[in-house]
């Protein structure tokens, strides 16, 4: 297993939207979320976790120690039953086994962080509950990402769209076309932020300098094979890592967050073009042992 980082890290990025949503509520008919006190649009970590997973599943497609654990159509207790079965212990007598080997759970926690990157990475409760004895445990991920925010208030736009395939026999009788409805985003661009703990990686995960350099490739890369007519103008326009050179860090990640700033260019017009705004990362007089890297 490879040795895990040394530093941590404190990352923003940039992403933006052209006529799509970026991440739909489901309790507001999939609209684009929005925070309803001030206008802001909403991107949850949850939903840019998803981008990331799926880009590690089809870059490392196979290959050992990249597989994926929050997936579709694949039950969490069917990946936990392969760390039991691995380690030769039988799920009903799993207490039995653990009085003669203490370090059991452990081993168990291992195996499911070497083989799954996600795990490795984000962390997992790993307990299914439909068997009380099936129980992997729950790990805390080194790498943590918050809500994403719009740099300004968005105004989603609901669009009546028109088809002309009919649902039922009986329909088609009495119509040619049925009316829907999607809804957009003109424009608007998010800003998100994360963390990497060093600390967490080389006590719990084994979150390595590969693992992190995958990370921020997968991060530059989440939408580009993530394409829908939902999705289909998303794309990450920045992302600014700051780097500690001890584990714990050298600065407080809000201090370092502050630097990043998106202006509008002309603040009299709505957006409608990553052109119309104006990035700055302030560089000058970094902490002592913090650095800065414009990775795009």
């Amino acid at each position: 297993m490879a040795e895990a980082i040394k530093n941590r890290y404190d990352f923003v990025v940039l992403f933006d939207v052209e006529n799509g949503n970026p991440n739909g509520d489901p309790d507001a008919d999939n609209m684009p979320r929005v925070d309803q006190e001030t206008g802001y649009g909403i991107v949850t970590d949850v939903c840019l976790k998803r981008k990331i997973r799926n880009y590690v599943e089809t870059a490392k497609e196979g290959e050992p120690g990249f597989r994926i654990y929050i997936k579709e159509r694949v039950p969490l207790e069917r990946s936990d039953k392969e760390a039991y079965q691995y380690l030769g212990v039988d799920e009903k007598d799993v207490k039995a086994a653990k009085k003669k080997d203490e370090n059991l759970d452990v081993k168990i926690r291992d195996f499911m962080c070497q083989n799954f990157y996600d795990i490795r990475t984000f962390g997992a409760v790993m307990t299914t509950f439909v068997k009380a004895a099936l129980n992997c445990g729950q790990v805390r991920g080194p790498v943590q990402l918050g809500f994403s925010r719009s740099v300004d208030p968005i105004v989603p736009q609901e669009i009546g769209i028109t088809r002309v395939a009919i649902t039922t026999e009986k329909d088609a009788e009495n119509k040619k076309t049925e009316m829907g409805r999607k809804y957009v985003v003109p424009y608007a661009l998010y800003k998100a932020e994360g963390y990497v703990s060093a600390n967490l990686a080389r006590k719990t995960t084994g979150f390595s300098e590969d693992d992190l350099a995958l990370l921020w490739q997968a991060i530059i890369n989440m939408f580009e094979n993530d394409h829908s007519a939902a999705r289909g103008n998303m794309a990450v326009r920045e992302l600014i890592v700051f780097k500690h050179d001890s584990e714990l860090g050298n600065a407080p990640a809000y201090k370092l967050f502050e630097r990043v700033k998106a202006e509008r260019v002309d603040a009299s017009k709505p957006a409608r073009a990553y052109s119309d705004y104006r990035i700055e990362v302030d560089t000058d007089n970094l902490p002592a042992g913090v650095t800065c890297t414009r990775m795009l």
